[in-house]
């Protein structure tokens, strides 16, 4: 939050007008203001910013045309202003200042890990009434998404995301356990140790509680394929060269952990990472092979490329074998979700139509949009095996992301209120404040979810 401080004295005042009052905000400015308004042609135009001089030449005010509660809108200002310092002019909703601030931070995001980012950005001012430590821990936890998600697999395997997941937890008082290589065995978790032990890098289950144990039980589940060959199915070069993204289900669930935490919303909380790569050697598992689960289902694999919904099996029985309140799981998961909603929508399925609501009303209250999609029941005999309970892939090329939200299903209770979130978790090009690379793509509306499930039960 380098870029958000205390307003200074003499800093620049930012005006934020909509069009249609435009006019009477221009009455109440200087005769200056008004001529370099039109002079400029600018009549508070959604999107367009007016830098307004002084008479001997320097920045007097900005005016920009709003276009909505939207962190987005703010995202440009860091680097598009003159720097220096900056303050929002005027009253401002609690929920207005907070998308300013969150958007403004975001906006001097960069990821430089392996590259200094030499750019100077403006700073603003904190605006009134504004939660900073809300908005903080919501930038720190979409920042660690996108840190973990970019930074390339060979510093980011299970091991290297096994560490990411204990700084998390000794950062806020949490317990983590690690099961490791032929131990998932031991502790019945057989279909993860499938996927990951072709890999030199030794597969496991990591597992973070936090919480008081006699709160509601909330438990995210994130896929943790740290890279993906695709295994004896491999992929081809262009489909295999983005594949250092496959862990951005679980960079998105510590990320959303954080800023769970770091609100102290009144949940035991459980993350369950299986963290693989999903590599080629003489021990890869193989298409056609018959894998067991922890559930007791058996699984015919039909292609060696849809791996992360092997491992999710695992982690979502155990999951669901604590009755919790609620559980989350996120994956990149299918390239169909894709196809039907682009890259920039996660889709969402969910057996709990008060909850997806709740998540789609969230994410359009706060700018993290999210599209909802059928459990489609009469697609779930394409999963169908003669040989084993169901097998990993659809015996159909089409409806990809339904048949995978369907057999994750297979190992969640059907009493239990479960949503699965489809996501790119990549942002392909850059646009202000959102720069090519990971991306926490519904962080913030399943925070706000949650903070009203919550926060409104304790008051009850």
């Amino acid at each position: 939050m380098e870029y958000l401080s205390a307003k200074k004295t003499g800093s620049t005042p930012i005006h934020l007008v909509e069009k249609k009052s435009f006019g009477r905000f221009l009455a109440r400015q200087s005769p200056l203001l008004r001529n370099w308004a039109a002079a400029n042609a600018f009549e508070g135009q959604a999107g367009k910013r007016l830098l307004v001089p002084t008479r001997s030449g320097k920045l007097d005010a900005v005016v920009i045309g709003a276009r909505g509660n939207d962190p987005w809108d703010f995202a440009p200002l860091p680097a598009a202003l003159p720097a220096g310092d900056y303050h929002l002019a005027g009253r401002l909703s609690p929920g207005l200042g907070e998308n300013a601030a969150l958007g403004w931070a975001l906006g001097t995001y960069r990821f430089t890990k392996y590259k200094k980012d030499e750019r100077r950005y403006a700073t603003l001012g904190w605006p009134r009434s504004v939660d900073r430590e809300k908005v903080t821990r919501l930038f720190t936890g979409i920042c660690l998404t996108r840190d973990l998600i970019t930074t390339p697999a060979n510093d980011m395997g299970p091991e290297e995301l096994a560490a990411a997941a204990l700084t998390l937890a000794e950062t806020h008082g949490a317990e983590v356990t690690m099961t490791v290589g032929d131990d998932l065995l031991t502790e019945k978790l057989p279909a993860i140790h499938a996927v990951g032990r072709a890999s030199v890098r030794a597969p496991r289950l990591i597992d973070l509680r936090w919480g008081d144990p006699k709160k509601p039980k909330l438990t995210l589940v994130g896929k943790g394929v740290c890279f993906d060959t695709g295994g004896l199915d491999l992929k081809g070069a262009a489909n295999m060269k983005m594949m250092k993204k496959d862990m951005g289900g679980a960079a998105l669930v510590l990320g959303l952990a954080h800023a769970i935490m770091d609100s102290g919303l009144p949940v035991r909380l459980r993350v369950l990472v299986p963290a693989v790569e999903n590599s080629v050697a003489g021990n890869a598992y193989r298409p056609l092979d018959v894998i067991d689960t922890r559930k007791g289902k058996t699984v015919e694999v039909g292609n060696t490329d849809a791996e992360g919904r092997i491992v999710l099996s695992d982690a979502l029985t155990l999951a669901d074998e604590e009755r919790p309140d609620l559980i989350i799981d996120a994956a990149t998961l299918t390239g169909a979700a894709r196809v039907a909603l682009g890259t920039k929508l996660p889709a969402l399925f969910s057996s709990d139509d008060k909850v997806a609501e709740d998540i789609l009303s969230s994410g359009v209250a706060v700018g993290d949009p999210l599209w909802r999609m059928p459990l489609h029941e009469p697609y779930r005999r394409h999963l169908d095996s003669p040989v084993a309970d169901l097998n990993n892939i659809a015996n159909i090329p089409f409806g990809g992301a339904i048949t995978a939200a369907l057999f994750l299903r297979e190992f969640v209770s059907k009493k239990r209120s479960w949503v699965h979130i489809d996501t790119m978790g990549y942002n392909t090009g850059s646009a202000a404040g959102r720069p090519a690379g990971g991306e926490a793509m519904g962080l913030r509306a399943l925070y706000a979810m949650l903070e009203k499930r919550y926060r409104r039960r304790r008051r009850r």
